[in-house]
């Protein structure tokens, strides 16, 4: 299975209790379809992953694929730093009726690329759904190597990943390896920093998991599309206006200042989970800016 476009890592909104917001979430779901988008991700980092608990990423899932409906591509987020919790949420995406399964590199224990290789292998061979890999070492303090992608890659059920390196470099040598070993058709590359989708799908990338489109999935999709139909000129025009917003809405801990500026909006997605903390004031400014510039508010 293959997917390339926009897919968005949402945001998890929260009520005032710090409840999930099932009404907000499905609101949230349909702007974003509504908006051009190709996929969404529930349970990401973005989702707020690590304080989300193991019931509510469960339901999160059931409710992204209940109210997409088949509409757009869905990605579950299940993954863990324990690779029997991971195994058990991919099992859990699968049997709901997820499209994919996001699995990241695990965090914290910095397994060895033996490990790494080890870890997918398990959950390849326990689970027939199609599963992404996510390799984001400024998260989890380790880059899965090159090598080890490749031979993931030689999976029946590791079908793509999304790389959050940001060196471009790096995605080149993926995709030559992935021609070099007749995996280029069986094996796709997502970006994971919205700054890098445009470089990224110059050298094999097919699209990106996006921050920047919870905000703006127009113009986000816009970019993309434009980038895949061959109109490099609307890519590179849409990715330098939307540029500044990419960058802001990192400007503290992500998703802090997306869940500012979606507020702005009048999302309603409340605020973050302690230990992340609402948006300093002197950072407001900033985001309130940038969408005005981009007439959102």
């Amino acid at each position: 299975m293959k997917f390339e476009g926009t897919a968005v890592a949402m945001v998890t909104p929260f009520t005032a209790n710090n409840e999930i917001n099932e009404e907000s979430f499905r609101s949230n779901i349909n702007f974003l379809i509504e908006n051009g988008v190709d996929g969404l991700l529930v349970a990401g980092t973005t989702g707020e992953s690590a304080t989300i608990k193991y019931d509510e990423q469960k339901r999160l899932i059931d409710i992204l694929i209940d109210e997409v409906n088949g509409r757009v591509t869905t990605f579950a987020g299940a993954g863990s730093n324990s690779t029997d919790e991971a195994l058990n949420l991919v099992k859990y995406a699968n049997n709901a009726g997820a499209d994919f399964a996001l699995v990241i590199t695990p965090y914290y224990n910095k397994p060895q690329e033996h490990g790494l290789i080890q870890h997918y292998k398990l959950i390849n061979g326990s689970v027939d759904m199609p599963i992404v890999v996510y390799n984001v070492p400024s998260r989890t303090g380790v880059d899965m190597s090159i090598d080890s992608i490749i031979k993931i890659a030689e999976l029946n059920n590791i079908v793509g990943i999304k790389e959050a390196n940001p060196n471009v470099d790096k995605t080149s040598n993926i995709y030559k390896s992935l021609i070099n070993n007749d995996l280029k058709d069986e094996f796709f590359i997502l970006s994971g920093n919205d700054d890098l989708t445009i470089p990224l799908m110059s050298v094999g990338g097919k699209g990106v998991v996006s921050v920047v489109a919870n905000v703006d999935p127009y113009r986000t999709s816009q970019m993309v599309n434009s980038f895949k139909n061959g109109d490099i000129k609307k890519a590179k025009d849409l990715h330098f206006t939307l540029y500044p917003l990419m960058k802001a809405l990192f400007i503290e801990s992500n998703p802090v200042p997306t869940k500012y500026a979606l507020n702005l909006m009048g999302q309603s997605v409340g605020n973050v989970r302690l230990p992340l903390a609402p948006l300093t004031k002197e950072h407001k400014l900033d985001i309130e800016n940038c969408l005005k510039e981009l007439d959102l508010i």
